[in-house]
């Protein structure tokens, strides 16, 4: 009777969260303590949250570009860069194979950066060339992904991660300088993709053991900390045009 109350919740745990191995020594010798098997249940299963959350992740940003019908206070400049991350990363693990739960979220965020990038050019009155953008994108991700590309340029392609990650995210940080305010960047967006950037420190160790990985994702997170940080010091200021019609 033990073994058939087993084998569902067996079913849902191996191979998604934990080798069998694992899954015998926590859930079958009841070994709670196994600290390899613990830290791949934890990364598993952080990962896989991750990978859940970041089908919303942007959602808030892309939300508040519809509702106020301009992308204002968004650098165009760091949206493309941060596509750019994002991009090498989703070829650079599909081509080594890596598991979906360890790079799973930065398809999500590709999608979602891509609509971004195409509204930012729309309220510019830019539309013809955002619809040539996504055509060129798609085109370019193809080519990247076909057996034809040299292992050796997805790799380069990750390695620009860190600075394409760095100018992205110094790009924001300037121009919400520069402005006085965030403009229509949504803190839901940007505090979860702070959250989301620490924790894929764990996980990419953990799941890929690539140092790459890991390292584009600790500059990730001090540049995603860095934009959060000018979320909360510009919580209450607003563009001059919204305080004037308070006046």
């Amino acid at each position: 009777m033990a073994g058939e109350a087993d084998g569902p919740f067996k079913r849902v745990l191996v191979p998604v969260l934990l080798p069998e191995k694992c899954y015998d020594q926590l859930f079958v010798q009841w070994d709670l303590l196994h600290v390899p098997c613990l830290k791949i249940l934890l990364s598993k299963g952080l990962g896989l949250g991750i990978v859940a959350g970041s089908l919303l992740v942007k959602l808030p940003q892309i939300f508040k570009i519809l509702g106020a019908k301009s992308a204002e206070g968004l650098s165009l400049q760091s949206v493309m860069l941060e596509l750019t991350a994002l991009t090498g990363t989703v070829v650079y693990s599909i081509t080594n194979n890596f598991p979906f739960s360890s790079w799973g979220e930065a398809l999500f965020l590709t999608l979602q950066t891509i609509a971004i990038c195409f509204l930012v050019m729309h309220y510019r009155g830019e539309t013809v060339k955002g619809i040539a953008f996504l055509a060129c994108y798609a085109m370019l991700l193809l080519a990247l992904l076909s057996p034809l590309t040299p292992l050796a340029v997805v790799t380069l392609l990750q390695a620009s991660n860190v600075p394409a990650v760095v100018v992205g995210k110094l790009l924001q940080a300037a121009t919400n300088y520069h402005n006085g305010h965030t403009g229509q960047l949504s803190a839901i967006t940007v505090f979860m993709l702070f959250g989301g950037s620490l924790a894929r420190i764990f996980t990419s160790v953990q799941e890929t053991g690539d140092p790459l990985m890991a390292g584009v994702f600790v500059v990730s997170s001090l540049c995603n900390g860095l934009i959060a940080a000018q979320v909360l010091f510009y919580w209450n200021a607003k563009p001059p045009h919204k305080q004037k019609k308070e006046q």
